[in-house]
């Protein structure tokens, strides 16, 4: 097996890994640059070419084919960026001219389905479900999003949006989202957004870390009731999820997924949603950190 290549694309750096196969976690050589995004689309393609050369002489190595994730989705039809708060990205043939500058071969997702990919191949499903067939990653933190796995391979769908749960309507009192729509998932789960309802319960602002403390501690009703909220509508978007794909593990990443209580109350209240009389679906958390990312970009290569 030959080495795997893949990109992570965020918006402050672009991270580069070699891994020595896809089925490893053995890394070869893994470099951070310098998105500067704030110096427009052209700017960002040429760091992504500068990484790769980077790569390229500390190892001597040469890709046949590279895995990229990015922030937004590559749209199937159009073949330019969309969804991206990234906002130069957006409408750019990304992908096309990556290939013109690379000559080889280019494989795109989004950072949720990078996440995904990476937690069921090589992190916590291949180490305690390796049996999994299907897979639903979320990311809860400053932003809401999901990928789908199936059979170790992402699931892109016909609009390139696969498992985009963030903006699927949830509740209205979770206000209008980015996307333009009112009460998307994202706007109860994100972390911004919890720290909002806190505030709108007592006029203060306070980190979501403290609100969670404070609940544990029993000193707070506003934190109580964000968190009861919190575990509620987990319980209601998770049994739709369920409902619809039947994953064998649910894997949690981004900052909110660090409040235990998801696993705990916020399973027993998915229970109440899920059409059977018991819940087989596993809660796990992720074992990658942050290299979930740029792990999933490698392995998006076939």
């Amino acid at each position: 097996m030959e080495p795997i290549w893949g990109i992570d694309l965020g918006g402050t750096k672009i991270e580069g890994v070699i891994l020595e196969n896809r089925h490893s976690l053995n890394i070869i050589e893994r470099t951070r640059i310098a998105t500067e995004g704030d110096k427009g689309y052209e700017h960002i393609v040429n760091r992504i070419v500068e990484l790769v050369e980077i790569l390229k002489s500390k190892t001597g190595l040469l890709p046949s084919t590279l895995g990229i994730g990015t922030p937004g989705t590559l749209d199937p039809y159009s073949q330019t960026m969309k969804n991206s708060n990234t906002t130069a990205m957006n409408g750019k043939p990304l992908k096309k001219d990556l290939e013109a500058r690379l000559d080889f071969p280019i494989y795109m997702a989004n950072d949720a389905n990078c996440f995904a990919i990476a937690e069921a191949n090589l992190g916590v499903v291949a180490t305690e479900m390796p049996e999994a067939e299907v897979v639903f990653g979320v990311i809860m933190g400053t932003g809401v999003g999901g990928g789908v796995v199936v059979n170790g391979k992402v699931l892109n769908g016909r609009h390139g949006i696969g498992g985009e749960w963030g903006h699927n309507f949830l509740d209205e009192s979770g206000g209008m989202c980015y996307c333009g729509r009112v009460g998307c998932v994202e706007t109860i789960f994100s972390g911004p957004f919890l720290e909002r309802y806190y505030t709108s319960l007592t006029g203060n602002k306070v980190g979501l870390k403290n609100i969670v403390a404070a609940h544990h501690a029993g000193t707070d009703e506003a934190a109580t009731q964000t968190m009861q909220r919190l575990v509620r509508m987990f319980g209601r978007a998770m049994g739709v999820i369920i409902n619809v794909l039947d994953p064998d593990a649910i894997v949690i990443g981004g900052g909110v997924s660090n409040i235990d209580l998801l696993y705990t109350e916020g399973v027993e209240e998915v229970k109440k949603y899920v059409f059977n009389p018991r819940l087989d679906t596993r809660f796990l958390k992720p074992k990658l950190g942050d290299s979930a990312g740029v792990f999933g970009a490698a392995l998006l290569v076939p």
